[in-house]
């Protein structure tokens, strides 16, 4: 009896464990599927609509993205537009650099970059990708 006590408390710990193990990889997935997706949502967007969001697909605008030193953005004014969202205990941040100061109609190309954090086993993980883009009607003059 003390055998098989032993026996079931040393397999209910092992079911825990892969139990947590499952639900990281899920968040894990999640988290990296959601910075993916930003990705290619502004890898997909008409150039003019770069700095825009519609995050729950129903047509309307639900973030604009900002340069204003806040978020991911280092500081205001410096070419680096930045958004957040939470979802499903994922903390996603995106950015969009111009190479060069202005208006986004004069940026030759953009770096986009999204980075999903979640809480892990060890504290808190980031997953990021990222992306460069170039804008269509980009002339080469200022």
């Amino acid at each position: 009896m003390s055998i098989s006590t032993i026996v079931v408390m040393g397999g209910m710990a092992a079911l825990q464990v892969s139990a947590r193990l499952v639900q990281q990889g899920t968040i894990k997935t999640r988290a990296l599927a959601l910075a993916q997706g930003r990705l290619e949502a502004k890898r997909s967007v008409r150039w003019e609509a770069l700095l825009q969001d519609d995050l729950d697909h129903d047509g309307s605008t639900d973030v604009v993205m900002a340069d204003d030193g806040q978020g991911a953005d280092v500081s205001a004014g410096d070419g680096i537009y930045s958004a957040q969202w939470e979802h499903d205990g994922v903390i996603l941040k995106w950015t969009v650099a111009m190479d060069r100061l202005g208006p986004l109609s004069t940026a030759g190309l953009v770096t986009i970059r999204a980075a999903a954090s979640y809480p892990g086993l060890g504290g808190l993980r980031v997953v990021e990708v990222g992306t460069v883009r170039a804008n269509p009607t980009f002339t080469g003059a200022r």
